[in-house]
């Protein structure tokens, strides 16, 4: 075990404690997958990531690092959040990409872009493979999150590296009031994303401000301030099959379901997505689409710790 470099950013928001915070030991070499998983598990946090020079092959493509992503029960081969706060510490702490201002992160899925534009980081969002979910197991989701059938949208099984079940409901009322089964979801062994269209300003104000009150007076947990006025859809995430009930921020899952929702005209790019209400976080992500089509997912990352770990 020897002293490493480490970092807790939080990711997808400017400022501290109201994003989802990231573990980053900025220096990975020589550390066994189990003692990766190990600190990831000690650290409690949705994700961990690793820091480590590109493989041969990255390094021949232009990889600037490679990055290895743990949850407290598994290893990733792509997640959001750890793409962009891996970024920002490997920037914090130094790092000088090859192609100007644009960062190429080799990890499971291959070569990621990251965008760099102002305090802002973007990253490309991997291809989408989505499809119908299995009719047995979207009742038996929809039974856990206390949903009924009138109040979904749509639904689509989406893969981008995780895997998620997402679903699409009708009103940010619905979303706000899920009050998950996390132990038959842990069960079902399935992620899943649900999301829903804000229809107006005045309207999501009134229903943040009811959800709150309805929270606070049965003595759950209270939500944060009222998500952003400028955001166009907002997210939940539950993750209990990998050690996660609910994530605060989840940028894979918001690349899939911007992939998605653009895609059958539920939502036209550039928008604004918010997270994390629910715990009282704010998170912000900004999703916007180039020339070619390409979605981008970006947010501001800020540094909450900087010293050392050992490991």
């Amino acid at each position: 075990m020897r002293t490493r470099p480490f970092q807790q950013v939080d990711v997808f928001t400017a400022v501290p404690c109201y994003g989802n915070p990231l573990a980053v030991v900025l220096d990975g070499s020589g550390l066994t997958d189990a003692a990766m998983q190990r600190f990831a598990h000690w650290t409690n946090l949705s994700e961990t990531s690793f820091i480590l020079p590109p493989t041969e092959a990255g390094r021949a493509a232009g990889a600037d690092y490679r990055v290895r992503i743990f949850t407290p029960g598994e290893e990733l081969p792509f997640a959001g959040h750890p793409t962009l706060g891996s970024c920002h510490a490997w920037l914090q702490a130094g790092g000088q990409p090859r192609a100007g201002d644009t960062v190429l992160q080799e990890c499971g899925v291959g070569l990621v872009r990251i965008h760099q534009a102002g305090t802002r980081l973007a990253f490309a969002a991997p291809p989408l493979t989505r499809s119908e979910p299995d009719a047995a197991l979207l009742a038996a989701v929809m039974a856990a999150l206390g949903l009924h059938q009138a109040q979904l949208v749509a639904a689509q099984m989406l893969d981008n590296g995780p895997r998620w079940l997402a679903l699409l409901l009708d009103d940010p009322g619905t979303l706000a009031h899920i009050d998950p089964d996390h132990a038959e979801l842990k069960y079902l062994g399935q992620k899943v994303g649900v999301a829903s269209v804000k229809p107006s300003n005045s309207a999501i104000q009134l229903i943040s401000k009811s959800s709150r009150e309805a929270r606070a007076f049965e003595g759950s947990r209270a939500a944060s301030e009222d998500p952003p006025n400028d955001a166009d859809l907002l997210v939940r995430a539950f993750a209990a099959p990998v050690g996660v009930p609910e994530d605060p921020v989840t940028g894979s899952l918001n690349a899939s379901l911007a992939q998605w929702l653009i895609t059958d005209g539920h939502l036209a790019a550039p928008y604004i997505a918010s997270q994390g209400e629910n715990l009282g976080r704010d998170g912000v992500v900004h999703i916007s689409t180039d020339a070619g089509g390409q979605v981008w997912v970006g947010g501001e990352s800020v540094t909450c710790i900087s010293g050392e770990v050992l490991l």
